[in-house]
């Protein structure tokens, strides 16, 4: 039995939600940091903060096979619980079906609203008066599991995609490490 309160968080890129998973760790511990993308500014961060990594490209990989080795990975540290935290690539059904109900993922709109990409455009072409981020189990649809927690941003008149998930994002830097806390504890 893997013990859920060992994390392991998958990034693509900055890795600033993992940031803040890592800053605000409470009743959890990372295990591991991994990434799709051996370039990602994030595994240098996790690295130098004595946060163990793992990272492969995943370019020429079939989605089973580069998922397998990543699955193995997460085995060697221990990990029960994963969080995504900008990981930027649709997971295999293999995967989801490995780690089912113990795969996280924060996503920048209130769902079900706006699953998938360009959540902030979409938000304000369609004149929402708020916007927000969703915390949520990952299943094999895309952005459909269960809602573990939201937070609501106001929308402004002269919001641009830009400056709304600057906002967006703050919001999900306070909101993840709560809800992950509380999912891991329960």
């Amino acid at each position: 039995m893997r013990d859920p309160r060992r994390v392991a968080i998958l990034i693509s890129g900055r890795g600033s939600n993992m940031r803040a998973l890592l800053e605000q760790a409470s009743g959890y511990e990372v295990v591991l940091v991994a990434s799709n993308k051996p370039e990602a500014a994030g595994l240098a961060w996790a690295a130098q903060h004595d946060t163990p990594t793992w990272a492969r490209d995943s370019k020429g990989f079939d989605k089973e096979e580069f998922d397998r080795l990543m699955s193995k990975a997460l085995d060697e540290a221990k990990a029960g619980t994963i969080a995504l935290a900008g990981f930027m690539r649709i997971l295999s059904p293999w995967f989801v079906n490995e780690w089912a109900g113990r795969i996280l993922n924060i996503h920048p709109s209130l769902l079900p609203k706006y699953r998938g990409l360009d959540t902030h455009t979409r938000a304000l072409d369609a004149g929402d008066q708020v916007s927000g981020c969703s915390v949520h189990v990952v299943t094999e649809e895309l952005d459909a599991g269960e809602v573990l927690g939201q937070a609501e941003v106001p929308i402004k008149p002269d919001d641009t995609p830009e400056s709304l998930e600057q906002r967006v994002l703050a919001a999900e830097h306070r909101l993840y490490p709560k809800v992950l806390s509380e999912f891991v504890n329960r």
